[in-house]
């Protein structure tokens, strides 16, 4: 199945210089449909018009962005450039702690597909 998903330019470029290895998101009603193997087409905002594939690889299933952070490095959640506070607070700008609380988050393990 293919999926696409908008993405900041700045977590776009973490992706394709390699650094984020897993794309984080809420576990609501659309990423409930993510599947293994499935394929995950990212567009870079604004404009949307540049675009790259990835394949899911894994998924990962947190009750909040706090608990998975435990668990993972930001070097591989995003770049050593920000630290999990900052990433955090970029989320949470997008997902409540309440919408965390209700649906959960969902670490979604990637690697690029040759386009």
């Amino acid at each position: 199945m293919s999926n696409e998903m908008k993405l900041q330019p700045e977590y776009y470029n973490f992706i394709l210089n390699g650094t984020k290895r897993i794309e984080i998101r809420l576990y609501d009603e659309k990423r409930q449909n993510i599947k293994l193997g499935d394929t995950i087409k990212f567009l870079k905002e604004p404009e949307l018009t540049e675009s790259f594939n990835a394949k899911v690889i894994g998924l990962l299933r947190y009750n909040s962005f706090d608990d998975m952070f435990k668990d993972f490095d930001i070097t591989i959640l995003a770049d050593k450039s920000m630290t999990k506070k900052e990433l955090t607070k970029v989320l949470e700008q997008f997902y409540s702690k309440e919408k965390q609380k209700q649906y959960g988050v969902l670490g979604i393990r990637i690697e690029l597909i040759d386009n």
